[in-house]
């Protein structure tokens, strides 16, 4: 017995002084910001639709330094009638895992397909009625009715955990959605009332606008909880009366009990602009994206905040169950005014700007969905390219250009110093 302990304790030691390695070594980031490596998905009427996506969340290997994960949305689409075009219908939701390596270029490891409990792959075809449908329409290219997917996913987030699996949150739902490291789902979190599952988010989370779910989640260091932001204000109790739009939630949920706690965050911006990824600095501290739909090479918003949760209110209420959640004399939080939220003692998130990057970059991008924070007041930032398509204002594709440069858009990785 002593003859064989002694060989696998030398295995094991090896591995962990590589990982030592891995974990100490510096990275080259100095041939970012950098394109991922692209192929053509399919060209429809002359439109080339790349095999990109990725961008729409991102992570950090929990323990290899210079590795990180990347996620998809849906797949490629447009506006359309009442609904949504998905240009390709059998588009599964994606993770690629890439490195920076020693050259400093960007190395992909693998892709990993989201698949249903069974191991099918799931689309990003919306839900059913009762399993987290937004009410929106799918239609084909050619304007076709296209089905729904119970296990469908419009992915917008993801969180690598140290036991190698996935959370992953989304638009419709919304959904938490935990993955294998195979992407096989182990568990679906979504509102009350949303037949997912036995855990929940809390009811009021189903009031989220179509296509503005939860846009980012991350996990706090400690690896206990998940924190989400919702990409808008949410329409509570109804689209025409949720008149506070600088309004949205931060919603928290402890991976060990289920426990969730939410909390205000108040936007520069309005309506139209958006609150995407947050990457975690601390257990209460982030970093947040605020974003507006232009490019910023045009005057876009693209800038990060400092946010702290310590001395914020946790706004649950009493009734998890209640579909227009907490509210103040009669009104839904969306419904109230700063100065009638803050007179009724509850406190939004503390913020703080970390960075503009069209001051800092003079990014060109109409987006930027993913951020990890790479310690010492750095950031990578990536981009969503929405597979290097545009909606052309009458239901069709065209080809997403970058006004600066008059590229097409591509998924692209920075480096950027925060305050």
């Amino acid at each position: 017995m002593k003859k064989l302990l002694l060989p696998l304790l030398a295995v094991v030691a090896l591995v962990a002084c590589n990982d030592d390695n891995v974990n100490n070594q510096e990275i080259n980031y100095s041939n970012l910001p950098q394109e991922f490596p692209f192929s053509t998905l399919m060209t429809l009427n002359g439109v080339n639709v790349i095999n990109g996506g990725f961008g729409s969340g991102a992570t950090a290997h929990p323990t290899r330094k210079g590795e990180f994960y990347v996620i998809t949305d849906r797949g490629p689409n447009v506006a359309y009638s009442n609904g949504i075009k998905i240009l390709v219908p059998n588009f599964t939701p994606t993770i690629m895992h890439f490195k920076i390596n020693a050259d400093g270029n960007i190395e992909v490891l693998k892709y990993i397909k989201l698949k249903n409990p069974s191991g099918q792959l799931i689309t990003g075809l919306p839900n059913p009625a009762g399993m987290g449908s937004t009410g929106e329409t799918a239609y084909a290219a050619d304007g076709s009715v296209l089905g729904t997917d119970n296990y469908g996913l419009d992915s917008e987030s993801i969180v690598a955990a140290a036991d190698g699996t996935f959370w992953v949150s989304d638009e419709y739902g919304p959904h938490i959605v935990h993955y294998s490291a195979d992407g096989v789902e182990m568990e679906r979190v979504s509102p009350i009332g949303v037949n997912t599952g036995a855990r929940k988010l809390p009811a009021v989370f189903a009031k989220r606008r179509p296509n503005r779910g939860m846009e980012g989640m991350c996990m706090t260091p400690d690896g206990k909880m998940l924190v989400g932001t919702m990409q808008s204000t949410m329409y509570v109790p109804t689209k025409a009366l949720a008149t506070n739009t600088t309004l949205t939630r931060i919603v928290t949920f402890d991976l060990a009990t289920g426990q969730t706690k939410q909390y205000l965050y108040k936007q520069d911006g309005g309506a139209s602009d958006s609150v995407c990824d947050i990457t975690p600095i601390s257990n209460t501290e982030f970093l947040v994206i605020e974003r507006d739909g232009n490019f910023g090479s045009v005057g876009g918003l693209k800038k990060v905040y400092r946010i702290n949760l310590s001395n914020a209110s946790d706004v649950s209420g009493t009734d998890l169950t209640a579909v227009d959640g907490m509210k103040i004399n009669g009104k839904t939080l969306e419904q109230s005014t700063w100065d009638e939220i803050n007179t009724a003692g509850l406190k939004p998130v503390t913020k703080t700007l970390a960075v503009d990057l069209v001051a800092k970059l003079g990014y060109e991008h109409d987006k930027f969905e993913g951020i990890v924070y790479l310690g010492n007041n750095k950031l990578a930032i990536f981009n969503d390219d929405d597979f290097g398509v545009a909606d052309d204002g009458n239901g069709n594709p065209k080809t997403k250009i970058l006004p600066k440069t008059g590229k097409q858009d591509k998924g692209t990785m920075y480096i950027v110093d925060i305050q």
